[in-house]
């Protein structure tokens, strides 16, 4: 039987020309599109372009690490000292706790987030590869540590330049201080990024970090605290600040620049453990990189 022609006129596909056309202007690439992933991070690190919520704690921490700083300047000022109360690069051991926990609860920001929501697939459908990603993240929360220790720092430098004081002496000691803030931004983010891509849970991943880094520095501090004070028995509990990354910095900067005093501040033991803990923080960073790597081949 054959079908009446409304019918038949219906069945009929018909295509209309409305005009699309394809992308004809500038191409960015890879090398854009991983330096605007970089900036979404170093940003999100602090919260910004996310919700208020998301800027408390990391407005917070940057307020506490600067804040003594601004005190102890304004106290060397009033007082009229030729020195400031603090070593630049001790000021940074000082806050190892409270940077742990910017590091603890901002590396799985950056990382884990992406992985619980499945947004990691999203960047690979871009130009960017696994590798780009891993160096953008990964530069990312390094900036963030540097930012976040480099503002103390600062503050120092000028308040001890605006109080008269040794411009030579205190030039060499910030230079001294921005060297432990890169070795503290890359060697403990580079353990935390690792542990952080594990575990698509933010809080397992915040729990994580902060446990290892303080587990592990409270282990290394007790062992030396109740070594013996002898230089063997202090030398010998030096050691075991190779398993705190955090430790193990502050030992290493200690004993470059010839920084703290007394017996049981840190130190990497004799020449030896300079080169043993150089190697050790090298070791960390490549490692940690190459799982990073490793982790999201399987992505």
């Amino acid at each position: 039987m054959s079908l009446p022609p409304e019918t038949r006129t219906a069945d009929t596909g018909v295509i209309h020309d409305i005009g699309y056309r394809g992308y004809t202007g500038p191409r960015l690439g890879r090398g854009y599109a991983t330096r605007a992933l970089f900036t979404q991070s170093l940003r999100a690190a602090y919260g910004l372009g996310r919700s208020g919520k998301s800027k408390v704690l990391p407005m917070l921490v940057l307020g506490v690490v600067t804040v003594p700083a601004v005190i102890m300047v304004s106290f060397a000022l009033y007082l009229k000292r030729d020195e400031l109360p603090v070593e630049y690069a001790g000021y940074l051991a000082s806050l190892n706790l409270v940077v742990s926990v910017f590091l603890a609860s901002q590396a799985p920001v950056l990382l884990s987030r992406d992985l619980r929501y499945q947004a990691v697939p999203l960047y690979f459908s871009r130009p960017i590869t696994r590798t780009d990603y891993v160096r953008a993240k990964s530069a990312a929360m390094v900036c963030a540590q540097l930012l976040l220790m480099s503002a103390p720092l600062l503050v120092l430098y000028v308040g001890a330049l605006l109080g008269g004081m040794d411009f030579a002496e205190n030039t060499g000691h910030f230079l001294y201080g921005l060297a432990a803030a890169v070795l503290y931004a890359v060697v403990p983010t580079s353990v935390a990024l690792v542990i952080a891509a594990t575990t698509p849970r933010r809080g397992f991943g915040v729990a994580a970090i902060m446990g290892y880094l303080a587990i592990s520095a409270a282990v290394a501090g007790v062992a030396v605290g109740i070594s013996d004070p002898g230089p063997t028995g202090s030398d010998a509990a030096q050691w075991t600040s190779l398993i705190s990354p955090t430790n193990l910095v502050e030992s290493l900067v200690n004993e470059v620049f010839d920084l703290g005093t007394g017996l049981d501040r840190r130190h990497a033991p004799g020449g030896l453990g300079i080169t043993v803990f150089a190697l050790v923080a090298v070791a960390l960073v490549v490692g940690s990189y190459r799982l990073l790597l490793s982790r999201y081949k399987k992505v």
